[in-house]
């Protein structure tokens, strides 16, 4: 652990004894939870910034920070403070005013990690609770910071580093305990979600969403209801080695009118349902929102979005608590719009399923049955033996971890969607391999011995849109130049900001209309955060390319930047460098290979496609120098050449010969004349 710079601090007037009221019901000026409250609407009750002077919206401050992998962080602003994390788990404060750094920690995360996290080295943010700064470490540390001086207070190991867990998500503080899940579940890791005593980091209690794959007790708040009922939605499968999946990778939202935890649940390992649990079960508690009670972690009730879930269709989406009126009667009520394509309302003290209509185009399932509160699938959805489902939406969802907000003005929830077909067929002699990719899927891609199956060539789509929860239908949608598109920010201007691509913009909440936009140099993809100081309101915006669909990207990494606006601002960023020119590969120097190109393929699909998708924001390994030398290439991917750059060794994965293999078939690719972007693996997280 290092910390890096402390170039000065200010006085933190945080109340101690009502810390949690802090969260509950921010100062207007203040945004200080990872939602801004714990509500997780992201409405700044702001109105000093409008649709009728947002064109004066200019650059107050702005900094740049030290990587440029992808940044995922909402800021938090108290008292005059702002906080927020980079990629690499590191966490910085500056002077909300002026800018001015006060301090900034690393936690030194191996670079090795790396290769656990499917879908880059991203931290979304820190939770801020008394005089103290909580991060969760990539590396599955949870690290409570002086807020004053971003000294470490206490340090908590709060998975196992022998397994490939990692933490990418925000905590969130609830009755002075720090919740914290995981992620890890493509490469077989058992879902969780903690609690830590915010004073000391002792372990208060953890809730597992899956059952013990040794049939066994774990000790912990969940033993009582697997017991009950989800051991027996599980039958034999790939799940007892892998641990089921199951990770609560994102959503922890508190509610204190029902004084309640959801949680939101990811997607099962494998993701084929037939591999995992034999066809057989709802393997609860799988793509699902589970209710807790916040002091033990006792369970509620849950609902399960995704039954047997076999596509990746997370519901570990963002969990937004609201008071609707529906059928005549104010309702406290629980709203997702998880990967599936449907959004759903619930009854935020019983889980009651109010309503569930799809948000984008979704042809796997025509329906969800609202007595039984199940899909209604399409008959080809489970892609039957030999067959292959061509289907909306992919695994990278209609809606990603990028959040949504509500704006109480209009009672519209607006949604940064996503539209993208599919392909889902059953692996070939599928073989858990621990730390690897373990989708049971059949993948494929260009290779010598040809394609298995079709790829799907549809363009996907990004939309914002505007969603009437109680109508259960879009009042608009904006077709967006960047599918992979950022968070969104609602304000009691009429405004709601998002960015897509490098255009940061500012939209009529009512319409959809465009009011105001800002060329950020880079896309970015983090959700913005509005406060005020001195009778000024600023809008802040982590800007940094990544993410699950960001690494196969033909765009250039960019040096992570903070952009913070205000009404007059004039400041003025300096050009991002230019970027380096791809390699000049001649194959005529490539020494040639003595591997199997088609096996090649294969160990490219487990390997090596998650994170080297084709694009240029990490190496495209078919025109990477490094493969024309198979002593250079092996010491890279075996020994672990460039792990300080996050490029881990594969020692413990991959054999000299699966390594030469993997070589023929990039030298293969290397020769074709258009070498095609692999189809992928399309995930979140």
């Amino acid at each position: 652990m290092k910390k890096l710079v402390l170039i000065g601090c200010v006085a933190l007037a945080a109340c101690q004894g009502g810390a949690d009221e802090r969260v509950a019901q921010p100062k207007d000026g203040e945004w200080p939870g990872y939602g801004r409250a714990y509500d997780e609407q992201r409405y700044a009750p702001l109105a000093q910034i409008t649709q009728a002077n947002v064109g004066d919206l200019g650059l107050a401050w702005w900094s740049e920070f030290d990587t440029d992998r992808g940044q995922e962080a909402t800021p938090l602003i108290v008292d005059g403070v702002l906080y927020t994390s980079t990629a690499w788990s590191k966490v910085y404060a500056f002077d909300a005013k002026t800018g001015a750094p006060l301090w900034a920690y690393d936690p030194e995360v191996d670079g090795a990690k790396a290769r656990d996290a499917c879908c880059d080295v991203v931290n979304r943010g820190v939770a801020f609770w008394k005089d103290r700064i909580f991060v969760g470490a990539l590396d599955g540390r949870l690290i409570a910071l002086d807020a004053k001086t971003g000294d470490p207070v206490w340090s908590v190991q709060t998975t196992d580093p022998a397994k490939p867990y990692t933490i990418t998500g925000a905590p969130r503080v609830v009755k002075g305990k720090v919740l914290i899940g995981n992620g890890g579940a493509e490469y077989g890791v058992r879902g969780y979600v903690s609690a830590y005593d915010a004073d000391d980091g002792d372990l208060a209690w953890r809730f597992y969403t899956t059952p013990n794959p040794e049939d066994r007790t774990d000790g912990a708040a969940s033993d009582a209801v697997l017991k009950a009922k989800a051991a027996a939605t599980w039958s034999e499968g790939a799940w007892r080695q892998t641990g089921g999946g199951g990770t609560v990778w994102d959503a922890i939202t508190y509610d204190p009118q029902s004084d309640l935890v959801y949680i939101g649940v990811g997607n099962g390992t494998p993701w084929n349902h037939k591999i995992r649990s034999g066809g057989k079960g709802d393997n609860l508690f799988l793509s699902s929102i589970v209710a807790l009670k916040p002091e033990t972690g006792e369970y509620v009730w849950h609902y399960q979005t995704t039954p047997g879930e076999s596509w990746d269709y997370t519901a570990t989406q963002q969990i937004m608590v609201a008071d609707l009126t529906i059928g005549g009667a104010e309702r406290r009520v629980v709203m997702q719009a998880p990967k599936n394509g449907f959004f759903y309302v619930l009854d935020a003290r019983t889980g009651e399923l109010l309503s569930a209509e799809k948000y984008v185009p979704v042809d796997w399932a025509e329906r969800v049955d609202l007595k039984t509160g199940r899909p209604v699938e399409a008959p080809w959805a489970r892609y039957p033996a030999g067959s292959t489902s061509h289907q909306m939406t992919n695994g990278l969802g209609g809606h990603n971890w990028q959040p949504m907000a509500f704006s109480p003005r209009t009672g519209l929830v607006y949604i940064p969607t996503l539209q993208k077909r599919g392909n889902y067929s059953d692996a070939v002699n599928f073989r858990y391999t621990p730390g690897a990719w373990n989708h049971g899927q059949n993948w494929t891609i260009d290779r010598p011995g040809g394609r298995a199956l079709p790829q799907a060539t549809d363009k996907p789509i990004g939309e914002l849109v505007a969603w009437d929860p109680k109508a259960g239908r879009a009042r608009w949608r904006v077709r967006l130049d960047q599918f992979w598109s950022g968070g969104v920010l609602a304000t009691a201007g009429g405004l709601v900001f998002q960015s897509a691509g490098a255009h940061f913009t500012a939209y009529d909440d009512a319409t959809g209309r465009p009011v105001w936009s800002y060329d950020t140099g880079a896309p970015a993809l983090a959700a913005p955060a509005a406060y005020a100081l001195d009778g000024e309101e600023y809008v802040a915006l982590m800007v940094g390319w990544g993410g699950a669909a960001g690494m196969g990207m033909n765009l250039p990494r960019r040096p992570g930047r903070l952009l913070v606006f205000k009404l007059g601002g004039q400041a003025k960023t300096t050009p991002f460098p230019e970027p380096l020119a791809q390699p000049q590969l001649d194959l005529a120097l490539a020494e040639p290979s003595t591997g199997d190109a088609d096996k090649g393929a294969a160990h490219f699909v487990q390997f090596c496609q998650v994170c080297h998708r084709g694009g240029v924001y990490l190496p495209n390994l078919s025109r990477t120098p490094a493969m024309l030398d198979p002593e250079g290439f092996r010491a890279i991917v075996l020994d672990g050449g460039l792990a300080t750059n996050g490029m881990p060794p594969f020692s413990g994965l991959m054999s000299p010969s699966d390594v030469e293999d993997l070589r023929a078939y990039l030298l293969w690719r290397a020769a074709q004349p258009a070498p095609a972007a692999p189809a992928g693996p399309n995930h979140g997280g």
